[in-house]
């Protein structure tokens, strides 16, 4: 299942290149949020490596919130009960930044959002 529109991918992409990745990072609101609609894992992405098209950069939670990496290939290749894949939350608006959902993610143990 496709889980980015055109849209949420350039916008992913674009907030990729802004940031320096080794220089001064900007905090992003997140732009899609991914979960799991059969059991855990919540995802809140801010950004997409556009040079390999599949390394995605966001607040992720399988049972512990942390920021870090993850594949878009992976995630949409998922297949859980009953060979449900993960969902986009279609009703996300983001209303802070990525590292304050982090902060209430690691105080209330998961995503909050």
């Amino acid at each position: 299942m496709k889980l980015l529109t055109p849209e949420i991918q350039r916008q992913l992409e674009t907030n990729w290149k802004q940031n320096a990745h080794g220089g001064k990072e900007i905090d992003f609101e997140p732009v899609v949020k991914i979960f799991n609609p059969t059991g855990t894992g919540t995802w809140l992405f801010t950004e997409l490596n556009p040079n390999d098209g599949d390394t995605l950069f966001g607040l992720c939670d399988l049972g512990y919130p942390e920021i870090g990496y993850a594949s878009l290939e992976e995630l949409e290749s998922y297949s859980g009960i009953w060979g449900l894949g993960l969902e986009r939350d279609l009703s996300f608006k983001a209303e802070k930044t990525l590292s304050q959902y982090a902060d209430e993610a690691h105080s209330a143990g998961r995503i909050v959002a």
